[in-house]
């Protein structure tokens, strides 16, 4: 029996692993700190990993960080995708959870596209998303004739925002349910199960 394919399957997990390793450290690194201050030295010590692996892995310190937007936009898309169709309130009590945990993270990469190449690029794609998220989210489709049905979406798309998270929990300093309630209250009227 040749034990190779076994090997090669358990080097490959491994090399997963120490991929996930090194992205969750540059997580932690990147959600402390300026992206200008982040040394790939300490991404690679949190990792346990030497400064040449994590190199030798994503390319530069701008690669590793695009990884790892990319590894957490699609943790964004799967946690929004499990909510889609539970009705306004349900819907927008996820969305204020789910900002609790990303957030700061969201709105540190918007503010750092310029900063970090690749990023920018990211942005956009995660903007789509969010356009695409909400339009589904509240069946946008039949939301009256063209230029109605823009406008409530820009409506939808507004409220649903990091930005508006950040206003109603970080600068009026609302709890994390009264974030999630203010959210709802300013949604209701635009969709048809408010």
């Amino acid at each position: 029996m040749n034990k190779r394919p076994y090997r090669m399957t358990a080097r490959a997990d491994e090399a997963l692993r120490t991929g996930d390793r090194i992205i969750d450290a540059m997580l932690q690194r990147y959600g402390a700190l300026p992206y200008d201050r982040i040394r790939l030295e300490d991404v690679a010590a949190d990792a346990q990993v030497t400064a040449q692996t994590v190199l030798r892995r994503f390319g530069s310190k701008a690669g590793l960080t695009v990884a790892m937007a990319e590894r957490e936009l699609g943790r964004i898309a799967a946690a929004r995708g499990s909510v889609a169709g539970a009705g306004c309130a349900a819907t927008m009590a996820s969305l204020a959870e789910h900002y609790e945990k990303y957030g700061a993270l969201i709105l540190k990469m918007y503010s750092e596209v310029r900063v970090v190449p690749g990023l920018a690029e990211l942005a956009v794609r995660g903007r789509e998303y969010h356009v695409r998220w909400c339009a589904d989210a509240f069946d946008l489709a039949s939301a009256g004739d063209g230029p109605t049905r823009e406008r409530r979406l820009a409506q939808v798309v507004a409220v649903c925002d990091a930005r508006t998270w950040a206003i109603l929990r970080l600068e009026s300093k609302l709890s994390a349910a009264q974030t999630g309630l203010a959210l709802h209250e300013m949604l209701a009227p635009l969709v048809t199960d408010g």
